[in-house]
């Protein structure tokens, strides 16, 4: 049964909004055999990496079934289809041709195809504690784009460098797998450098539209007490400023910049390369964080284990639904996120695209996603209102898929994967998305 709701909530947005679902390439593609290994391949062939043990090598075989997803794509009824390029295939006889006629299909089916150009997926033989691999992606950008400009436009650089750089190089629960704490950061700035690169790069080969996909919530204090709004301001800044300051304001944070590796110009010649004008900016949402002081343990959190030393403890946020994966549910937060970063930068702030926005609820009948998407996409309407420029939403995901470090026991699609036969099934969600799209028009 399709829940049906009130009003339609989609119905609220000014025609030309965008609204798309987004994948990303190690996710759904599979075809490990058919192109270079990744970090991600490495982190996961090494035991206890993973928690079910299985590996991305043939996920959703969207490879070779991708004809099959963009007739979803196209049934569906989006405007857009968010996907992701892997460089690792890009880097590999054939892998360009495969994005050659995923575009072409798309195009035909009346999708616009809107590719990210890294989605956590780097090549095994590359470092992002490594400088030059800022150049790199650049001259990958470039390549990628003389390709497939011709009929992509929209273009996005790179996906949740917050979330690379804490679980993959501070942490250690997301390949490469590292535990450097702080000393991660050098990631963080040679990935925002390469967005800048990549940015120069595009605009060379005549792209006009390109945008990031950067990962943010509000950072909620768990007490007005100094030591937790102390924490909370540290926390705020590491997942949130870090990441949206430089591109925006063309600086770090205080007492960030003199953590991060300096090129033979210096900082100041790095931010100006990382400012580098963009056309809008992607924001993935899923859920504030309450934060207060450090507790003096390790604390389980979002299936991660944060260790004692951080200066910040994660606490739980009560009072809320939550979904499979232990995120609770707060739709009003995305309208607080939205007019606080229009506060915060004003002027300096470009359009907004929700890049990602989703849940994870097992079941095909999965009322649960229904209430999720409505009560979200509603929160984003109430932004619109407050004056907050948005553009676009893109629902995280079309399909189920390997959830990195998780595996495969969180499903976010709107359509149901069987792992062992690859059979595709709507689920009640899509339905419910395909309708909300058509009844707009």
């Amino acid at each position: 049964m399709i829940r049906r709701m009130a009003t339609n909530p989609i119905s609220q947005f000014p025609a030309g909004f965008l609204w798309g679902v987004s994948t990303s390439a190690h996710q759904i593609e599979g075809a490990a055999d058919e192109r270079e290994p990744s970090v991600w391949d490495a982190f996961t062939a090494e035991p206890g990496r993973v928690k079910d043990g299985s590996t991305a090598a043939v996920a959703c075989d969207h490879y070779h079934r991708y004809a099959e997803d963009v007739a979803l794509l196209a049934d569906l009824g989006v405007d857009a289809y968010r996907f992701s390029v892997s460089w690792p295939r890009v880097n590999s006889p054939g892998g360009l041709d495969f994005y050659d006629r995923l575009v072409d299909e798309l195009c035909a089916a009346g999708v616009r195809p809107v590719p990210t150009l890294f989605h956590w997926d780097l090549p095994l033989a590359l470092d992002w504690l490594d400088r030059d691999t800022a150049a790199r992606f650049a001259e990958y950008a470039a390549r990628v784009a003389e390709r497939l400009g011709d009929r992509v436009t929209k273009w996005i650089t790179l996906n949740e460098p917050a979330e690379h750089t804490l679980l993959g190089h501070a942490l250690g629960a997301h390949a490469p797998g590292r535990q450097l704490l702080f000393d991660a950061l050098p990631a963080a700035h040679h990935q925002l450098l390469a967005h800048g690169l990549a940015v120069r790069a595009l605009r060379a080969a005549g792209v006009t539209d390109i945008g990031i996909a950067n990962s943010h919530g509000p950072t909620w204090p768990a007490s007005q007490e100094p030591a937790d709004l102390e924490a909370a301001a540290f926390y705020d800044l590491l997942l949130n400023r870090l990441f949206s300051d430089p591109l925006l304001l063309g600086r770090y944070p205080e007492g960030i910049g003199e953590l991060m590796p300096k090129g033979s110009a210096g900082i100041e010649s790095d931010l100006k390369v990382i400012a580098e004008p963009i056309d809008w900016y992607g924001i993935n949402y899923y859920a504030p964080t309450k934060v207060g002081a450090p507790q003096g343990a390790e604390i389980e959190f979002g299936g991660l284990t944060l260790p004692a030393e951080l200066p910040f403890s994660v606490r739980e946020i009560e009072g809320h639904p939550v979904t499979d994966f232990g995120w609770p549910v707060v739709p009003q937060a995305l309208t607080e996120l939205l007019t606080g970063f229009r506060e915060r930068f004003g002027d300096r702030l470009p359009p907004i695209v929700i890049t990602e926005n989703g849940c994870s609820y097992e079941g095909i009948d999965d009322q649960e996603r229904i209430a999720y998407l409505d009560g979200h996409v509603r929160a984003l309407h109430r932004a619109v209102e407050a004056g907050v420029d948005v553009r676009g939403y893109f629902v995280w995901s079309l399909l189920d898929n390997f959830e990195w470090a998780e595996g495969y026991e969180r499903r976010f699609g709107l359509v149901h994967v069987d792992y062992d036969t690859l059979e595709r099934t709507p689920k009640a969600s899509y339905g419910w998305l395909r309708d909300a799209l058509r009844a707009r028009r």
